[in-house]
């Protein structure tokens, strides 16, 4: 919320709470006929499909994850993480994801099941995979600490964000060298299912865009 109210109070808009800090009444000054709310980016995401909200501030990743059918208006310059593939370190020999091909293979030949990839981004990681002609794998759901997953018996690998990396080396994980998926922050988007071009909205999301 924070970081987002710097951004839109540079232009010429203030985001302030209305209740106490602990409910989540909201106002956006300096623009007429706006409602303002606060919620998890997840949340938020899942409003903007829907078309319940008409302008939402969220990561890039759980838009395109979700296949939301919004606008990306503005990056807002905050909240960088990048979607990745990662393999245990001592796979020496696998850099890339031709050669993550390759250790699925003989990983499927060996265990006689798949390699397990562990991930809460299901369709960007599937697509990534289908477009570098990757097979022999399986994903596994993850929704909190993926990097973990390896270590734990759970995965051979991880498909997740990461900030630093410091996490992924902590777990002795390496990102492929081509193994970027998605490069995600913090945006303003439009959804574009009803109402995001009417009057109010249009003005604000022309602001964000200037």
């Amino acid at each position: 919320m924070e970081r987002t109210a710097q951004w839109l109070a540079a232009r010429g808009l203030r985001l302030r709470r209305t209740g106490t800090a602990r409910d989540y009444a909201v106002a956006l000054d300096g623009i007429e006929g706006v409602e303002a709310r606060l919620m998890s980016a997840g949340e938020i995401a899942g409003a903007l499909a829907a078309g319940e909200v008409n302008l939402g501030v969220t990561g890039r990743d759980l838009i395109r994850e979700g296949a939301v059918r919004a606008e990306e208006v503005a990056a807002l310059g905050f909240g960088h993480a990048d979607l990745v593939i990662a393999v245990p370190d001592f796979w020496s020999d696998c850099r890339t994801l031709h050669d993550l091909d390759a250790v699925a293979a003989q990983f499927r030949e060996g265990h006689g099941r798949r390699l397990r990839i562990a991930t809460k981004y299901h369709r960007l990681t599937r697509a990534a995979l289908r477009e570098a002609g990757v097979a022999d794998y399986v994903l596994v759901d993850s929704q909190g600490a993926t990097e973990g997953t390896v270590a734990g018996g759970g995965a051979e690998a991880i498909a997740d964000i990461t900030s630093t990396g410091e996490t992924l080396r902590a777990n002795h994980l390496r990102v492929l060298e081509d193994g970027m998926v998605l490069r995600s922050e913090a945006c303003l988007w439009r959804s574009q299912v009803d109402g995001g071009d009417e009057g109010p909205f249009r003005d604000l999301a022309a602001r964000a865009a200037g």
